[in-house]
């Protein structure tokens, strides 16, 4: 079952527009993240697929028939919320067969199904209690639970591991992963964490500001990013940018330079990830000085903070590179392999 979002626009009744024509397309049976920060279109995306909204421009297809105008029930799509939305008068047995329910389901198979889905989620010991009686992963494993249980084509996840404590998000993330292995479904996640993105994905649809920066497989987006908005956005830390200038077979920013090779001469954005950037003894062919600002001890890494001009190097590396304290001063080397390059004025990869 393969789906299709066609020119996606969505304006709000005060002008606003969430989406400029998303162009997305994908198959049966992916993990797909819809990733990017605060205001940039995904959950509309999202809602859009659902039916729960309706685009004010463009269409959405799955396998090939055109479904803009069907209603939520007739898509075939299971939703987990952000917030759970779980019966409270309900016991947690009900609240998962409620779905089978209104489909009428019969009891026998509604029993046989609850059961299954709750041993494979791993919450059969809470079928008799009350949401209010169970912890927030398990609540939303219920929610999961829930949205799986009458085998929907498509599973829509809106932020559903936001409410819940570093530790849950952690166990919850390896339990979508082993569903999606063991279900062979087609899942939509949305999430504005890169972690969450990088680790659960077949693919990532990278928004900003309603329109689509990349789609790829995460390590495409990690190691080729398609823009800078991407590079700076991708990586725990981010991966460094700089602009500057190509002169001379040097590329020049505030307070240093770094030996390019094969640059065209003019203005350009230099990125580099921060594991990447050697610390070199002072005589080593490529190294330039910068001075130690702040470290910072990441267990087993160590992140350094290097002034580089008026902006902040960060250097990802192990404990022992390097013995010096703030105000020393530390060379660095750029591997010319590693060294993205951007448009300093559309943001674009170049080549």
């Amino acid at each position: 079952m393969g789906v299709a979002l066609r020119g996606i626009r969505r304006t709000f009744p005060d002008g606003t527009v969430a989406l400029h024509g998303l162009d997305l397309a994908f198959e049966q049976g992916e993990f797909i993240v819809l990733l990017g920060p605060s205001g940039s279109g995904k959950t509309t995306a999202c809602r859009m697929l659902a039916g729960l909204d309706v685009p004010s421009a463009g269409t959405i297809e799955i396998d090939g028939r055109d479904v803009t105008a069907l209603p939520p029930r007739l898509r075939g799509m299971g939703m987990v919320f952000q917030n759970y939305a779980l019966y409270a008068h309900k016991s947690v047995f009900e609240n998962i067969a409620y779905p089978l329910r209104v489909r009428k389901f019969a009891a026998d198979a509604i029993r046989s199904k609850v059961q299954a889905i709750a041993a494979l989620l791993r919450i059969e010991p809470y079928l008799h209690r009350r949401p209010a009686e169970l912890s927030g992963g398990q609540a939303q494993r219920v929610a999961v639970a829930r949205a799986l249980v009458w085998e929907p084509a498509i599973c829509l996840m809106d932020e559903p591991l936001s409410n819940l404590d570093a530790l849950l998000r952690l166990q919850l993330r390896t339990e979508l992963k082993r569903l999606h292995r063991d279900l062979s479904k087609t899942f939509v996640f949305v999430t504005h964490d890169q972690e969450e993105a990088m680790t659960l994905g077949t693919r990532i649809a990278v928004l900003r500001d309603g329109r689509l920066e990349q789609f790829e497989a995460p390590r495409n987006i990690y190691r080729k990013p398609a823009s800078r908005f991407v590079a700076e956005f991708i990586g725990r830390p981010a991966m460094n940018t700089f602009d500057g200038e190509v002169r001379d077979g040097r590329f020049h920013a505030p307070g240093w330079a770094v030996p390019v090779e094969d640059r065209p001469a003019g203005p350009a954005v230099l990125g580099i990830r921060p594991e990447q950037i050697e610390i070199v003894p002072a005589a080593t062919e490529g190294a330039f000085p910068l001075v130690l600002d702040v470290c910072e001890p990441v267990e087993p890494d160590i992140l350094w903070f290097l002034r580089a001009g008026d902006r902040s190097l960060i250097v990802r590396g192990s404990g022992d590179d390097i013995a010096a304290e703030s105000g020393d001063t530390v060379h660095v080397r750029f591997p010319r392999g590693a060294l993205h390059w951007f448009d300093p004025v559309t943001g674009a990869r170049l080549p």
